[in-house]
């Protein structure tokens, strides 16, 4: 089987990707990555000789190209992460998530639908966000009949993908699947995401920028079980259904920068409390929405996915891969990011 990963070189692809490549020696792995900002092959390193992977320097944005790539390699099945995923990011540039998100999308199933001339045994893999359903009052969860309702530039592209990955499906026959996943973390994640942004911050004695009032509420899914429900559904989703990935652990974000700074203290060898005095409130985000949380009672029943992953252990192991890598994180964190950071939180 020829399998193409997009976005295979950045946080939750380079994952993706190494659990493929080890996991299934049989399989082919075609890694597509346009190698932006966040696009990091030193993220596989361990695997670049395997002799079942080969990587793909190309941008899902350029249709021709895509369409190249898909007539030369004969995909049998793509796993869809490509994105831009931030939102602080979209609220500046909206466009480029059209570009990238969006029209990105369609150009890949419209390379794959011009090869599968045979439906049978491709699958498109389309992996999303649950950002794309809104936000949550204090009581109930997400699940796959929620309606959507994008509160941000992001959630909103990753939304009309969605929908336009249905619509394939509805008006070409293009097998799919869908899956929306809450926040992820651990190794090799940008620090533009809270969790290593802060990990770099506390390190680095930086303020740590809070917005509004912390309040805001997410779900937290180690980003190993998530590949792991990935795995899952491209070997046992059923066609043109949506699974949801959640984690199971909810935290304030203002809690969750508690913990991390009670974990740094110790992996620093610094006072208790050191870290903590380093949070600053800044003026909330637009749209921020409230709580994220998802029920992910139909990955488990129909799949027999479950998350495996202790939150504080991981979090702990999290940590510890970032001290482990000071010079990955110094190499990822120079120049363009640190002026983009710096413009972005030095007003708020």
């Amino acid at each position: 089987m020829k399998v193409l990963i997009t976005g295979g070189a950045g946080f939750i692809g380079s994952h993706v990707v190494r659990h493929f490549v080890k996991t299934y020696p049989k399989y082919h792995i075609y890694n597509l990555d346009a190698l932006t900002y966040a696009g990091n092959l030193e993220n596989l390193k361990d695997i670049e000789s395997s002799i079942n992977y080969t990587f793909l320097k190309a941008d899902i944005r350029e249709a021709h190209q895509i369409q190249a790539l898909f007539q030369e390699y004969k995909f049998d099945r793509v796993i869809h992460l490509a994105a831009e995923s931030h939102v602080d990011r979209s609220i500046r540039n909206p466009l480029a998530f059209v570009n990238t998100n969006v029209t990105g999308t369609i150009n890949l199933m419209q390379a794959a639908l011009n090869i599968w001339n045979d439906l049978n045994n491709h699958l498109f893999y389309h992996v999303s966000t649950d950002e794309v359903y809104g936000s949550l009052g204090r009581q109930g969860y997400f699940t796959e009949e929620s309606l959507y309702k994008p509160n941000s530039p992001y959630s909103a592209s990753k939304a009309s993908a969605d929908h336009f990955v249905r619509a394939y499906g509805e008006t070409y026959g293009l097998p799919f699947v869908i899956s929306n996943c809450s926040n992820n973390y651990g190794p090799n994640q940008f620090p533009e995401k809270l969790i290593p942004l802060f990990i770099n911050n506390i390190m680095e004695n930086k303020l740590l920028p809070v917005y509004g009032d912390g309040a805001n509420v997410r779900d937290w899914l180690y980003v190993l079980d998530h590949v792991s429900a990935i795995d899952r559904i491209f070997h046992k989703g059923k066609n043109q259904e949506t699974y949801l990935v959640g984690g199971n652990n909810e935290l304030t974000n203002l809690q969750l920068v508690k913990l991390l700074c009670d974990v740094m203290d110790k992996k620093l060898n610094r006072p208790e409390g050191s870290s903590e005095k380093l949070i600053k409130f800044v003026k909330d985000r637009p749209g921020h929405d409230q709580r994220y949380a998802i029920d992910a009672k139909k990955l488990k029943s129909e799949l027999g996915w479950t998350p495996k992953a202790s939150f504080n252990k991981d979090l702990e192991k999290t940590v510890d891969w970032y001290l482990a890598n000071k010079s990955w994180l110094a190499n990822v964190t120079s120049g363009a990011y640190r002026e983009y950071y710096t413009e972005l939180y030095e007003n708020r």
